[in-house]
């Protein structure tokens, strides 16, 4: 089940304040616990809150700090976009949308302002921050100044811009539009749209949309004469008092404002006795423009009156404040209850709220897992429970670097295999922040182990022929003594080829750590962090040439490693053909292997033989296998040797600049994991990580 809902602005004045209102008080109604998220608020005023936080949180009373209501300031974001450092932001996005996901039953995430003139750019960034949350979105726009046709077509390049990017829209809610046009609206946005789309429109309320007196007043940097109590009143239309009394009364409406200059005690006063008059409408406030003093006289007079409206007085001329007026964009605030209940009432009036919360509580999402997901995950499948690594190749920078960086997150504790005064020299040359308190640096020769080691192998591979001085030759050997760490539990995990050969890391692991029960084969996968999901390559490392059995059980392997990494697994063992269209020796065998598969496993969603194309591209997949529940759809992928396998990773890493985690070797009693010579500092962090997790298991 879903648990959070991102609402997204097509432009300014959208109107999200209410929608966010709306949705809050409609999810209270089912959820204990809503929890409210804002990934990048606009600069703070005078070291106050953010005033969408600030109203959600006080009016609704939850339970949170404010720090954790939202990521980024503006100016903090622009900063870190200038430095190229968007994978940080949409990281620490991450991290705290996930921390309000475990603490609350649904988490309301409300989208940016548009508050500067980068329009693009604004809605570029919500269509990445929804995808890689990985939650459905809702779409609000205001029509104030728009034409209905601009209108429609914007709402739907909108709605496009995210369902392009496999972000699921939920809903499109038309804001601040002429109750007329409701139904042209709807009918035009829903022109070729998908039926299952809710489409609701909400008409201009001139109450939500004009600023309250108290929002004048901080605006024009008004004085306060009288009426301090009422400042959280709503306005409606703005009228000019230079006529005189007698016709100024006729144009008076409902909560308007009168502007006047100060001196025309005549038409203020006359306002104030039109106010309490049961023949007149109710005033929200005067405006005295000039900037002169009242009339000891007008003032004692109205110091008299039982019933008074705030009355400001302002700098400049009268049509000039009368222009500003109408430029003021109104805004709902925490202290303004009123305002607060009305946006509610007219959200639930207009929504259907019923298809709507049946659709937040019905939603499953995707099944497709985004890579930045995965690697969050990945860090707090690790945190679980902390574990032991050995990292053999000291000698190595990009070792060195990698387990710093992992220091600093504190979740598994490394040994490292080498010379302490070679690696304390290369600290100081990376010039990188490394505590050699936190991690044990071993020199096999010199070891306390090295004797029991040396014994221990003896025995276990006498039967071979090796001899004890043989042993103690082989323990010098980094892998070897990494390899006894963990044999022996004084480690958890191995990560290892940084520096040396696939055979050279993982021939001692299969010489005495061996398989575990039931498997015959040691093979290996990837994680493909692609642009918009994570596959699993297989086996791109280990097995040249894989007889049927064997490529069954690497299917099988990768996809139990699948599932214990949060994928779902659909399975494409992979060939040069689709279906029954190619015969051949290794068509043959991808055949045999996925009916191996399913034999041995009826619960796995498997097809083969199968090509790329049709296994990942939904287009293609229907043509060729359209009765098919994998193709196009496919995220295992099952090569079916090692030369197609290793370059179609290496290609696809090269080609897409995908992230390629792993190789992760699969089959062994305890994790030994293989790094390639060209990896990166990322490379190694990423294997330590998903060692580790192998160990919890």
């Amino acid at each position: 089940m879903n648990k959070a809902i991102y609402i997204a602005a097509s432009g300014a004045n959208s109107g999200k304040s209410m929608l966010s209102l709306g949705l809050m008080q409609l999810l209270l109604r089912n959820k204990p616990k809503v929890g409210y998220f804002r990934p990048i608020i606009d600069n703070p005023v005078e070291g106050k809150k953010d005033n969408h936080v600030n109203t959600i949180v006080n009016y609704f009373n939850l339970k949170c700090d404010y720090e954790e209501t939202y990521a980024f300031t503006r100016s903090e974001l622009i900063d870190s976009l200038n430095e190229d450092k968007e994978d940080e932001i949409l990281n620490n996005i991450l991290e705290k949308y996930k921390k309000l996901e475990e603490k609350n039953d649904f988490v309301i995430v409300e989208g940016t302002d548009f508050s500067d003139h980068g329009a693009i750019i604004e809605m570029d960034l919500n269509v990445l921050i929804a995808k890689n949350l990985g939650i459905p979105v809702i779409i609000v726009s205001g029509g104030i100044d728009k034409s209905l046709e601009d209108f429609i077509q914007g709402l739907r390049l909108t709605y496009d811009s995210f369902t392009n990017k496999d972000v699921e829209v939920i809903a499109v809610i038309a804001n601040k539009v002429e109750e007329k046009n409701i139904p042209l609206i709807i009918e035009g946005i829903g022109e070729n749209l998908p039926k299952s789309l809710l489409i609701n429109a909400i008409p201009m309320n001139s109450k939500l949309n004009n600023p309250t007196i108290n929002e004048i007043v901080n605006a024009l940097d008004a004085e306060i004469l009288f009426g301090k109590k009422l400042l959280n009143a709503t306005t409606g239309e703005i009228k000019v008092g230079a006529m005189q009394l007698a016709h100024f009364l006729n144009h008076l409406t409902d909560e308007c404002v009168v502007i006047t200059p100060t001196d025309r005690a005549d038409i203020l006063l006359g306002t104030l006795q039109a106010n309490i008059s049961s023949r007149y409408p109710t005033i929200s406030g005067i405006i005295l423009t000039g900037n002169i003093e009242l009339s000891a006289s007008v003032l004692e007079l109205i110091n008299g009156l039982e019933k008074i409206v705030p009355i400001l007085k302002v700098k400049g001329g009268t049509f000039g404040i009368a222009s500003k007026l109408g430029a003021i964009r109104s805004h709902i605030y925490a202290e303004n209850k009123n305002k607060i209940k009305l946006s509610i009432n007219t959200f639930e009036k207009y929504v259907d709220i019923e298809t709507l919360s049946n659709k937040l509580i019905t939603y499953k999402g995707t099944n497709v897992l985004t890579p930045r997901m995965f690697q969050y995950n990945l860090l707090k499948r690790a945190k679980l429970v902390r574990k032991h690594i050995v990292l053999p190749e000291g000698n190595d920078d990009r070792i060195l670097t990698a387990a710093a960086q992992l220091q600093k997150l504190d979740i598994v504790d490394i040994t490292i295999i080498g010379e302490k005064v070679k690696i304390k020299a290369a600290v100081k040359r990376l010039n990188i922040s490394f505590d050699f308190d936190k991690t044990e640096i071993i020199n096999p020769i010199e070891s306390k182990y090295f004797k029991d080691f040396s014994e221990t192998l003896f025995e276990l591979r006498k039967h071979k022929g090796l001899s004890p001085a043989m042993s103690e030759d082989l323990m010098a050997d980094v892998s070897y003594f990494g390899t006894m760490m963990v044999y022996k539990g004084l480690a958890d995990g191995m990560v290892s080829g940084a520096a040396h050969t696939t055979q050279h890391t993982i021939k001692p692991a299969l010489q005495f750590i061996k398989t575990k029960p039931g498997f015959n084969v040691v093979s290996s996968i990837f994680f493909m962090c692609l642009e918009d999901r994570v596959s699993v390559f297989g086996d791109c490392a280990i097995n040249p040439n894989p007889t049927a059995e064997q490529l069954a059980e690497i299917a099988i392997s990768s996809a139990d490693s699948s599932i214990a990494f949060g994928i779902d697994p659909k399975i494409a063992m992979l060939s040069y053909s689709s279906g029954a269209s190619g015969k051949g020796e290794d068509v043959e065998t991808v055949r045999k292997a996925t009916e191996i598969v399913k034999e041995k496993r009826s619960d796995l969603k498997v097809e083969g033989p199968i090509q790329y194309d049709a296994a990942v591209d939904p287009t293609v997949g229907k043509k060729k296998l359209p009765n098919s529940k994998v193709a196009g759809q496919a995220n295992v992928l099952i090569f079916p040797d090692l030369n197609t396998g290793n370059n179609t990773y290496k290609a696809v890493q090269r080609e897409t600049g995908a992230l390629a985690i792993g190789p992760m070797l699969q089959g062994l009693k305890k994790p030994v994991n293989d790094l390639s010579r060209g990896c990166t500092i990322e490379d190694i962090y990423n294997t330590i990580i998903i060692t580790a997790i192998q160990a919890q298991e």
